[in-house]
């Protein structure tokens, strides 16, 4: 009769001594990989800090999330559904505005160095070559047979 009580308390403190501990190491996770970076919109405003949005091109938005990352800026994309070119709405916490505002600095210095002529595509250049090849006069193999003894 007294087993099955000491099981029991047994259990009551091994679950008093681990809920603590499993509550510490959440935290400690938490503490260790907080969220930064890129995240969603939703995460962002959870963090009370108040958000701010700026519009941005399609062809941009990689570049710009390399210069966030590199800055160390929480923001979150989306995408606006109804334009027809991709337009993205990048949100950021207000207080990194200048932060923010430096990165558009780097951004834009970016853009402005890549160079305005669209490449090829390679199935073009693959297309081009086809027929520079085709155009070359195939060599007729000559087929000599000599025969001794």
């Amino acid at each position: 009769m007294l087993k099955p009580e000491l099981d029991q308390l047994m259990k009551g403190l091994r679950e008093a001594v681990q809920a603590p501990v499993k509550a510490a190491g959440k935290a400690a996770v938490n503490k260790i990989h907080p969220t930064t970076g890129k995240q969603s919109v939703k995460t962002l405003i959870k963090q009370g800090q108040g958000v701010s949005s700026i519009p941005l091109a399609d062809e941009g938005l990689k570049d710009f999330q390399k210069i966030a990352k590199k800055y160390g800026v929480d923001f979150a994309v989306v995408k606006d559904k109804e334009a027809s070119p991709p337009v993205y709405m990048v949100f950021f916490k207000a207080k990194d505005t200048d932060a923010i505002t430096r990165i558009l600095q780097d951004y834009s210095a970016k853009q402005v160095k890549k160079p305005s002529v669209e490449k090829t595509s390679v199935l073009e250049k693959l297309k081009k070559f086809k027929e520079i090849v085709a155009a070359i006069p195939k060599k007729v193999a000559e087929k000599k047979k000599e025969r001794s003894r």
